[in-house]
């Protein structure tokens, strides 16, 4: 079915190996086998709001297959809150007009959790909306893997492989923190991938006396050095309380001043979390009596250029959006299903995570490796 379309194209949220391999395929699918206009966004809902854009066409989508980043930029802006000249505005109203102006048939978006919740905004606004999945922490729900996150499980692997010298030259407790604030599927894969010997995710609270205790019966046992992998959101289990505790409050608040504690309440909380990982090393050099070192491996893991699987996942989910598109589709998400693809509605996704369910394979082959989950 071919026809004369003009699309939309945007990035949004944190970078992500892959993206620009994901761009290449929408349009190389747009422009190259529909014979469709596409054009680009600059910086994600922002660029759209100030309708600043480019248009792309096969030259400009030639060579940025390997390329990590989004040569269309990013941010994480919402279209209901922007900073505009200093001052927070709702600019929901500014993109469906710039939607319209530019003669849209469809505006795909390329994003995470957030930017899902922002696309069904657009979505109830009327616009034609279709969302690709990217997040190195695979935390979107409905879609068997997200794109960035094969690329990212790559670097924190290679990250805790190179530890293991120095932690065992050393006699030293290593511990490396990776990327998931609320999901731990990037901390779990890379820890089991890297040999680490306690893996703390943010799905299961931790008892620091019970990981001191797995790393005195390893020296016991003769081997006197540790890899820890530790998500960035883990908690241990007082912690994890005081959170469940405040967010219920906020969940139950039926006044504004009973809301803005609880907002205040997790805020606090957050900020006290911070640091938490050299918190941790402290505690554990305490009550094992080894040194503790941190390697805090940031950024780093959100790098580069991406995996062969990146790469392939983001082919796949691209051209499958151009053929929703020429098939009418629209607010939809096109989610990884096998081999294959399933267009599932936005409103399904927005707002929701896939965590890391007690009962997954990952965590049950953890466990029988000796693997201490803290719990």
């Amino acid at each position: 079915m071919k026809g004369q379309k003009r699309i939309g194209i945007l990035t949004a949220g944190g970078d992500s190996p892959g993206l620009n391999a994901a761009i290449r395929a929408v349009g190389k699918a747009a422009v190259g086998e529909y014979g469709w206009e596409m054009i680009g966004f600059r910086d994600g809902f922002l660029g759209l709001a100030q309708n600043r854009f480019v248009r792309l066409n096969k030259t400009d989508l030639a060579g940025i297959l390997t390329v990590g980043g989004t040569i269309l930029g990013t941010s994480r802006d919402k279209p209901h809150r922007m900073m505009i000249d200093g001052q927070e505005r709702d600019m929901t109203g500014a993109i469906v007009a710039n939607y319209k102006k530019n003669k849209l048939d469809a505006l795909v978006c390329i994003g995470g959790g957030g930017t899902h919740k922002n696309a069904l905004r657009l979505v109830e606004k009327g616009l034609n909306i279709l969302s690709i999945p990217k997040t190195i922490d695979n935390d979107v729900v409905l879609t068997d893997a997200t794109i960035g996150f094969d690329t990212a499980l790559g670097i924190a692997t290679e990250a805790i492989d190179r530890l293991h010298s120095t932690a065992h030259s050393h006699h030293r407790i290593v511990i490396a923190e990776i990327m998931g604030h609320a999901a731990g599927w990037l901390t779990l894969g890379a820890g089991i991938a890297g040999g680490a010997d306690v893996i703390l995710l943010p799905e299961i609270p931790y008892d620091v006396e019970k990981i001191a205790a797995a790393i005195r019966r390893r020296s016991q046992l003769g081997t006197n050095f540790s890899i820890v992998a530790v998500a960035e959101g883990a908690k241990s289990q007082e912690d994890s309380a005081l959170f469940a505790e405040a967010d219920k409050r906020k969940k139950n608040a039926k006044t504004q001043a009973e809301k803005d504690y609880a907002r205040l309440r997790l805020a606090e909380l957050e900020n006290k979390h911070e640091g938490n990982t050299l918190r941790l090393a402290k505690h554990l050099e305490e009550l094992t009596r080894l040194e503790a070192r941190v390697t805090i491996l940031g950024y780093v893991q959100r790098g580069g250029t991406p995996s062969y699987n990146d790469r392939l996942l983001a082919t796949r989910l691209g051209t499958a959006c151009a053929d929703l598109i020429a098939q009418g589709a629209a607010d939809v998400m096109v989610a990884a299903r096998g081999d294959g693809v399933k267009p599932v509605p936005i409103k399904d996704v927005a707002g929701l995570l896939k965590l890391v369910p007690p009962g997954h394979s990952w965590i049950t082959s953890a466990r029988r490796v000796g693997t201490c989950l803290g719990d």
